[in-house]
């Protein structure tokens, strides 16, 4: 089903009505809490991934071994699947001072990341707190710290790391990261008595998780695969490309949605009356989690091979049928209508 008819089918079922959510407000409460406590979770996991991985990024620069090495590539990896977990909030504190787009500046059609990185490592100025707050989305985020850590061309020169200004920048950036973690936890714990006070914030909630859906179809699996636009195979539009980590960054994000998301909105079909389709989108999402660990592996790889095409046309197709309960079934079902701009930004 085209957006504008998902859009067109939600007006129908609404007119008339206040809502399809006739269970009251205390469903709608209760649905508010879960998902204000689950999104604490993870907004707390991203603030402890963010500590370790300014503790690694430091061992790292202090120690550059095999081992520290690795350990800093992991928890880099941590920390940056702890991101996509909650990446599908997209209210409250989160949008101050852009945190979203600090925490990952993507997309990057003009490859701001490397051309930033470039300007900063071949600059004389010392990279301090300042620099980096100065610098720009492009510099503050996971992205950055991927182009140092995994880049072809910046590694192989002699500004790559355990290079200094590359050091300098590396630790700078984790601690940029680290900071704004646990201030977005703190902010949204803060957040909460308001959030759980504005019936508004339901349906904006949901809103976030279809959006997030609509991104993860659209644009990060659609879009590199060919189905979108030019109808050309290309990896490098992808979220984190360089790591070769783009379909963890999608296992995380579904595992975020079902965790962080799908609790209060079972809660709210269930309150509804909906029980069968909330059980049709728990298993749904267990469907898409079948498709790993074995897409566990660079998008690249998977675009240049037919045989492994097939199977991200697999998790293409699961992710697509699982947008459609959720933003049309579900969506329809609870009277939630999204605006035609749901899709902008990331």
């Amino acid at each position: 089903m085209q957006p504008i008819t998902r859009l067109l089918c939600a007006i129908t079922l609404c007119v008339g009505s206040t809502g399809a959510l006739a269970a009251g407000s205390d469903a709608g409460t209760e649905a508010r809490q879960q998902w204000h406590q689950a999104i604490q979770a993870g907004y707390q996991s991203l603030a402890d991934n963010a500590q370790a991985l300014t503790t690694a990024a430091n061992s790292y620069c202090q120690s550059p071994t095999p081992d520290t090495r690795a350990d800093l590539e992991q928890q880099w990896l941590e920390g940056f699947l702890a991101w996509q977990r909650v990446r599908f909030v997209d209210f409250g504190p989160v949008e101050n001072n852009n945190l979203a787009w600090q925490f990952q500046f993507w997309p990057d059609p003009k490859n701001l990341i490397a051309r930033k990185a470039g300007y900063l490592l071949g600059a004389s100025d010392p990279i301090t707190t300042d620099l980096i707050d100065q610098s720009g989305v492009a510099v503050q985020g996971f992205p950055m710290l991927e182009y140092l850590l995994f880049d072809q061309q910046i590694n192989t020169g002699d500004r790559a790391l355990p290079a200094d200004r590359a050091c300098e920048l590396l630790t700078g950036v984790a601690r940029h990261i680290e900071a704004n973690s646990q201030q977005l936890n703190s902010d949204w714990q803060a957040f909460k008595a308001h959030y759980l006070e504005t019936e508004q914030y339901q349906d904006t909630t949901i809103r976030a998780g279809m959006t997030a859906l609509e991104i993860l179809e659209e644009r990060r699996l659609a879009q590199p695969m060919g189905l979108r636009g030019n109808t050309k195979r290309n990896a490098y539009i992808a979220d984190a490309w360089r790591s070769g980590r783009s379909l963890m960054t999608v296992e995380a994000t579904i595992e975020g949605l079902k965790d962080h998301f799908l609790p209060g909105l079972n809660h709210l079909l269930e309150a509804s009356g909906e029980e069968a389709l909330a059980g049709r989108i728990g298993k749904q999402f267990e469907e898409v989690q079948e498709n790993f660990p074995d897409l566990h592996m660079p998008m690249a790889t998977l675009l240049a091979d037919d045989a492994r095409f097939g199977a991200l046309q697999g998790l293409y197709v699961d992710i697509s049928q699982l947008t459609t309960l959720v933003n049309d079934q579900a969506a329809v079902a609870l009277g939630v209508v999204r605006g035609f701009n749901s899709s902008d930004g990331d």
